[in-house]
């Protein structure tokens, strides 16, 4: 009876250290690690897909918690509301960082920066400017603000500014009041674009910490208690691994296609292709990439705050400069062509949206090409209508002849480009003298004989 208490006891004992020493592997004190994400530059599709990635592979493997690094002027609203839910979804803690020195979190980042559990800034970063225009991805001027810095009233504002900015406030607050930080000020960033620095920030409790870099950080937040969609969880960060994920290839996909102006060069290949294509049949090169680049522009487009108005005028323009080349208008076409073109690259993306928007130097460049194109297609164009008829009536008359047989009663056969016609003179005229033809009346020619050639003595 002793020797099976004994073993009851050994067992016991046996199962009470192994589920010790698990606890003890699966702490997050044992190996806690890190997971570190960078978004810099404009928030995009690409980010979106980024971030939400990351913090699924954070999730997977039971990370202590995730940096945010942000060195953004803001971005789309769409994919900044994707970050946000990912971010209040994630059961890993989200640290936000504002980083490196110079960053800024402004627009769409600072909405990101109120979602994070724990908000951080480097010396000398700012954050703010929240307006609406950058919040909607254009479509609206910034709301107007008056001498004394307050927003103006009411009536200069349309009824739609005031459903997006009403909205854009109320969004920023709930987030504001979820994580306990100043909800005041955030309802400011939105209507009056205010915009702090790090250190003023940390006074107005919009962030909660200013570290200069991230294994600070980590030391710094070690022990905090955040709140997360599983319940509360205490933060242990201290001597953590840091491991970066890097964008894959469908988010590298995504940045490159979708960043404006390359989006607005394939559409140029994409028309100038199917163009080419067009008048020229059987080529097949020219279709097969017109019809790749047109269609990755397209999803490029659907992605990105278009303004149809510009890709309108910028097919207008195609259309119209390559008219010019069959329809004889002296360049009236071609110019309304390159002025379509024009207008509608400069308007072609909503520049109210901060990283959005074809530069002016491309648009340009690519105006330049258009008005070369259209001098070469006006030059020849000139130039053939210099050139002699060679096909028609008009050709025949004036040319020169060789009669074939004696004209019989005023009639006879003349041997003309390699062909016989019947021919009639006034005159008698021999076989194998030289004629040119005076007119034509029907398939009869008149002719009569060539001047003779004055030969010069010596």
């Amino acid at each position: 009876m002793v020797a099976w208490r004994s073993v009851w006891v050994a067992l016991i004992a046996l199962l009470v250290t192994a589920a010790a020493f698990a606890g003890a592997t699966d702490s997050p004190m044992a190996h806690p690690v890190v997971v570190v994400l960078r978004v810099d530059g404009a928030i995009s599709p690409a980010s979106a897909a980024y971030v939400v990635r990351g913090i699924g592979q954070a999730d997977a493997r039971h990370a202590a918690a995730i940096v945010l690094e942000l060195d953004t002027p803001g971005g789309l609203s769409s994919s900044m509301r994707e970050i946000i839910k990912a971010i209040l979804a994630s059961p890993v803690p989200v640290i936000g960082y504002v980083a490196p020195s110079g960053a800024r979190a402004a627009s769409a980042g600072t909405y990101i920066m109120y979602a994070c559990h724990v908000a951080v800034m480097a010396p000398a970063t700012n954050i703010g400017a929240a307006t609406p225009v950058s919040l909607t991805g254009g479509g609206g001027a910034p709301l107007p603000s008056s001498s004394s810095g307050k927003a103006a009233s009411a009536p200069t504002e349309s009824t739609e500014m005031r459903k997006v900015t009403n909205d854009a406030v109320a969004y920023i607050r709930a987030l504001a009041e979820r994580r306990g930080r100043n909800a005041d000020w955030a309802e400011q960033a939105v209507r009056n674009a205010a915009s702090v620095s790090a250190d003023e920030a940390l006074k107005l409790h919009v962030i909660d910490l200013i570290v200069p870099d991230i294994p600070t950080l980590l030391a710094d937040v070690d022990g905090r208690s955040v709140q997360t969609v599983d319940g509360a969880r205490v933060l242990h960060t201290r001597g953590a691994a840091i491991e970066t994920v890097t964008p894959g290839l469908r988010s590298q996909f995504l940045g490159v296609i979708a960043n404006p102006e390359v989006a607005y060069i394939l559409l140029l290949i994409g028309i100038g292709g199917l163009v080419l294509e067009g008048m020229h049949p059987g080529g097949v090169l020219p279709g097969v990439v017109g019809a790749i680049c047109l269609l990755l522009a397209l999803y490029a487009f659907q992605l990105l705050p278009v303004n149809f108005a510009g890709l309108g005028l910028i097919l207008l323009g195609v259309i119209l400069i390559v008219s010019e080349a069959f329809v004889p208008a002296y360049g009236v076409l071609g110019t309304g062509g390159v002025i379509s073109f024009v207008i509608g690259s400069v308007i072609l993306m909503h520049t109210g949206v901060p990283g959005y928007g074809v530069a002016i130097p491309v648009v340009v460049g690519v105006a330049i090409a258009a008005a070369g194109i259209l001098a070469g297609i006006v030059w020849m164009a000139m130039r053939s209508h210099r050139r002699p008829v060679v096909s028609g009536r008009e050709q025949m008359v004036g040319a020169s002849a060789e009669v074939v047989t004696d004209f019989d009663g005023g009639r006879g056969f003349v041997h003309l480009h390699g062909e016989r016609w019947q021919a009639q003179s006034d005159v008698p005229l021999q076989r194998g003298q030289r004629v040119v033809v005076a007119g034509m009346h029907g398939l009869v020619l008149d002719v009569q004989p060539a001047p003779e050639s004055k030969e010069t003595l010596p």
